[in-house]
């Protein structure tokens, strides 16, 4: 059985989703494990990871369009220690991810045709996050 594992950071770019799936992928890559798991971790309470349609932008338009009317900046909330976009970035990574478990077949990422692995940031200023990516297999 191998593991191998690297923290990732990833620029910061502000609001929205970014593709990570090339960076995983050659992480998977280089652990040379053929079948197993990769799991995949955002060190931060104020952004998240998401599988999603990776064809179509309009799908992560439509994402986040959605996110920002369930929690919405300049709602009445206590915790803006950081900022209007502070408390709502926190609601949104709450009703998403902190990991996905993605499996490792061939050596490659095993997602379907049409996925990408997103790291959906929430806060409007860039920061940059820490992704822990742990390949465990034969």
């Amino acid at each position: 059985m191998k593991q191998h594992q690297v923290t990732l950071t990833v620029p910061g770019r502000g609001r929205g989703l970014h593709d990570v799936t090339r960076d995983v992928a050659a992480i998977v890559g280089a652990s040379g494990v053929v079948t197993g798991l990769c799991t995949v971790f955002v060190q931060h309470t104020s952004a998240s990871l998401v599988v999603q349609e990776n064809a179509d932008p309009a799908v992560l338009r439509d994402l986040e369009a959605w996110m920002s009317r369930l929690a919405p900046e300049g709602a009445d909330y206590e915790h803006d220690d950081e900022g209007p976009d502070d408390m709502p970035a926190h609601l949104r990574a709450s009703v998403t991810r902190t990991s996905e478990n993605i499996p490792v077949m061939g050596g490659q990422l095993a997602l379907g045709t049409w996925q990408a692995l997103y790291l959906f940031e929430h806060r409007a200023a860039p920061h940059a996050r820490r992704l822990v990516v742990h390949v465990i297999g034969l």
